[in-house]
C-alpha cells in the first residue's frame, strides 16, 4: 500500500516507516523536523537519515494546507503521528499545542472531506493521557474513576487520589477503553480530540478510522537532548553527565512503559488488519513501574553512581497512576508486547551508553515551570 506518515521523521514514526518499507509499502513521510526532537541540525539527525534513505520524504508542517494536498494525493493510509508531545509544556503552550494537535489534525479531516483522494484508513496515535487519573475498585467492587487530585494534599505531602464518597482503600486496576475520560492536561485535551475528530469523521466519509491510546513509549531513539519526552531518556542523559536525579512525588508514583518496537507492531497491525477498522486501542504492556524502579534500573545499567533523591516536588496535570488493560487488542488484532520492561530498558540504556551524553535544556525547562507555577 501507499502510506502516509505525518510525523514520520520522530521516535517512533521512523522506526515505523523502515517497518512499512522491509514489509513492501511504499512509504512517504511529512515532517517539520522541529528542533526541540530533531536538534539545531536536523539533517545530522540518526532519524532524519533513517527515514530519507528508504521513503520519499517531505519537509512541511501538518498546519499547512498545501503541504498536505500534496502528500496526501494518491495515498491509501495515512498514520496521524505528528504532535507536539510535551505534558508539562502544554500547560503553558496551550495554544501551540491546540494549533498543531487539534488544528493539524482538522486540517486532515477538512481535506479528506472535501477533496478527492485514494484515502482507506486513518490510524492515528491517541495516548493513555485522555484517562486522567486510571481506574480504580472500591472494597465493594465498584469501579471508580477519581477526580484531579488537590493541589493543597500535594503540598502537604499526600499525593494518593481520592474519590469524593468513597471510604476505605482504593485499589488500582488496569484502564480499559470504556474507561472514564478526563484527561488533566493540555495535551491530554487535545490528544482526546484528535481521537474523537478522526473517529467521528472517518466513518462519516467512508474512511476507516483506528485510534491507540499508546502508553509511555520508550526505546533506542528517543531524544536524549528533549527535555520534555519520556523520563526513561531523561533520567539516562542525566546519569550520564553524573548528575543527581531528582524523583517528584513520594516516587511510587507509576505508568506503563511500552517498547517502541512493540508499538510499532501494534501500529502495524492497525494499518493491515480487516479487525482494526473503527476500533480504539490501549497500547501498552498492562504491567506498571514505578518512577523509582525506572531509575533505580537505570543506575544499575548504566553503573551510574548518582544521588537519587525523592523531593516531594510534583507538577500540576500530573497523574497519579495509569496502567493499560492489553484484552481488547488482543482479543482483535491478536497482539501481544514481545519485550517486557527489563528487557526494553536494558536496550535503551545499551543504546544510551552508545550515543553518549547529550546537551539537554531540562533544568531550564524545570524553572520554567516553577515561573508559570505548575512545578511546586
Amino acid at each position: 500500500m501507499k502510506i502516509l506518515i505525518t510525523g514520520g521523521a520522530g521516535f517512533i514514526g521512523s522506526r515505523l516507516a523502515l517497518r512499512l518499507v522491509e514489509k513492501g509499502h511504499k512509504v512517504t513521510v511529512l515532517d517539520n523536523l522541529l528542533t526541540q526532537v530533531h536538534g539545531e541540525t536536523p539533517e545530522e539527525s540518526g532519524l532524519y537519515r533513517a527515514v530519507t534513505e528508504y521513503t520519499d520524504f517531505v519537509r512541511g508542517d501538518v498546519t499547512d494546507r498545501s503541504a498536505m494536498e500534496r502528500v496526501i494525493e494518491g495515498q491509501e493510509v495515512v498514520v496521524h503521528l505528528a504532535a507536539e508531545t510535551g505534558t508539562g509544556q502544554s500547560m503553558y503552550q496551550i495554544q501551540r499545542y491546540s494549533d498543531v494537535n487539534i488544528g493539524g489534525t482538522s486540517l486532515l479531516l477538512d481535506i479528506l472531506a472535501n477533496s478527492e483522494h485514494c484515502v482507506k484508513r486513518v490510524v492515528v496515535a491517541s495516548s493513555r493521557s485522555i484517562y486522567g487519573e486510571g481506574r480504580y475498585r472500591t472494597s465493594d467492587g465498584d469501579d471508580v474513576y477519581p477526580p484531579h487530585r488537590n493541589e493543597a494534599d500535594m503540598a502537604s505531602g499526600d499525593f494518593e487520589v481520592k474519590c469524593p464518597g468513597v471510604d476505605g482503600p482504593l485499589e488500582l486496576v488496569a484502564t480499559d477503553e470504556a474507561s472514564k475520560i478526563h484527561p488533566s492536561s493540555v495535551y491530554g485535551i487535545t490528544k482526546q480530540v484528535q481521537e474523537q475528530l478522526v473517529m467521528t469523521v472517518c466513518p462519516s466519509i467512508g474512511i476507516e478510522g483506528v485510534a491507540f491510546r499508546y502508553q509511555n513509549v520508550f526505546g533506542p531513539g528517543q531524544s536524549l537532548s528533549n527535555p520534555y519526552t519520556g523520563i526513561l531518556s531523561i533520567f539516562s542523559n542525566l546519569m550520564m553527565q553524573g548528575k543527581s536525579i531528582n524523583i517528584f512525588e513520594d516516587g511510587t508514583e507509576s505508568r506503563d512503559f511500552v517498547y517502541v518496537d512493540d508499538v510499532v507492531e501494534a501500529t502495524v497491525l492497525g494499518i493491515e488488519h480487516p479487525a482494526a477498522a473503527n476500533e480504539v486501542f490501549n497500547v501498552g504492556t498492562g504491567v506498571p513501574v514505578s518512577v523509582m524502579a525506572v531509575a533505580q534500573s537505570l543506575s544499575r545499567l548504566l553503573e551510574a553512581d548518582v544521588p537519587i533523591s525523592v523531593s516531594g516536588n510534583f507538577r500540576l496535570g500530573d497523574i497519579r497512576h495509569n496502567y493499560a488493560d492489553m484484552g481488547r487488542i488482543k482479543d482483535r488484532l491478536g497482539f501481544e508486547p514481545a519485550y517486557d520492561f527489563e528487557r526494553g530498558i536494558a536496550k535503551l540504556a545499551a543504546w544510551a551508553q552508545e550515543s553518549g551524553p547529550q546537551k539537554s535544556a531540562y533544568e531550564a525547562s524545570l524553572e520554567e515551570m516553577r515561573d508559570k507555577g505548575l512545578l511546586k
